[in-house]
């Protein structure tokens, strides 16, 4: 499709959500974007998906917006489109349930955002990541701008925000930017694995503790101190802490229901 598709297939309990348009390096277009925000909200609101796996097909994540296709909408000639649910960055709302990325070959502008709004994230050694921006007379303006400090840090957040410098997978991983870097085509394997270990565990579980990580970021340490009793109150409550106390006594697995 010369507009590019986002393809889904359901791993067990994981949304594997594949951003395909390779003869363009998997540039994003409008269509795409939406396409982005309907898997996210698959993933939100469908109970028995318990995580996300986002990746690129044909050999790159991707190489950022179609510019052609965006500047209209940049420049405001032409509206922003509205996105149903969680948009694809999450600036407005984050998912409750968590998302791996795998990233490979071109990891450029949008594409380290998208990345950045991951919780998780493997990416193949011949990555080539930039944030190219500023080298193209406009700003990083899907979270980059935050996240990257939130992530790696003021100083190596400003030293490839404001160059538009292209770096490689073990500078990512140095920086924190990436959680693990694996050989060229294993990358997919790798992340699949980590979401299939994330949706093994106990899905109330699992979006608390997520839910309490981002309640810091958005509140504070004190707020997000003070929400934890209640949360563990609620948890100790639910039938899947009865079957993992249970399953640990009989020395099993335990097989958790998400209630």
């Amino acid at each position: 499709m010369e507009d590019g598709q986002i393809n889904q297939t359901v791993d067990g309990h994981v949304l594997r959500i594949g951003i395909s348009r390779p003869d363009k390096r998997n540039s994003l277009t409008p269509e795409m974007m939406r396409g982005l925000a309907e898997a996210f909200d698959r993933l939100q609101n469908d109970p028995d998906l318990r995580a996300g796996l986002l990746h690129g097909e044909g050999g790159n994540f991707t190489s950022g917006l179609d510019l052609l296709k965006f500047v209209p909408i940049m420049s405001g000639a032409e509206p922003a489109p509205i996105y149903e649910g969680i948009d694809p960055l999450q600036l407005k709302e984050r998912l409750t349930k968590p998302l791996v990325a795998a990233v490979s070959g071109f990891v450029f502008t949008v594409g380290i955002e998208l990345m950045l709004a991951c919780d998780i994230v493997v990416a193949a050694d011949d990555c080539v990541f930039g944030q190219l921006e500023t080298s193209l007379g406009i700003m990083v303006s899907g979270g980059g701008t935050v996240r990257w400090v939130q992530q790696i840090g003021w100083g190596n957040a400003m030293r490839y925000l404001l160059t538009a410098e292209k770096f490689g997978a073990e500078e990512a991983l140095r920086m924190g930017l990436v959680q693990e870097v694996t050989a060229a085509g294993s990358e997919l394997a790798r992340a699949s694995a980590i979401a299939a270990m994330v949706a093994r565990n106990a899905p109330l579980a699992v979006q608390a503790t997520k839910a309490s990580a981002l309640r810091f970021l958005a509140d504070g340490e004190r707020q997000a101190f003070e929400a934890l009793p209640a949360a563990q109150a609620t948890l100790a409550r639910s039938a899947d802490a009865l079957e993992g106390a249970t399953a640990m006594m009989q020395r099993r697995d335990p097989v958790f229901s998400g209630r």
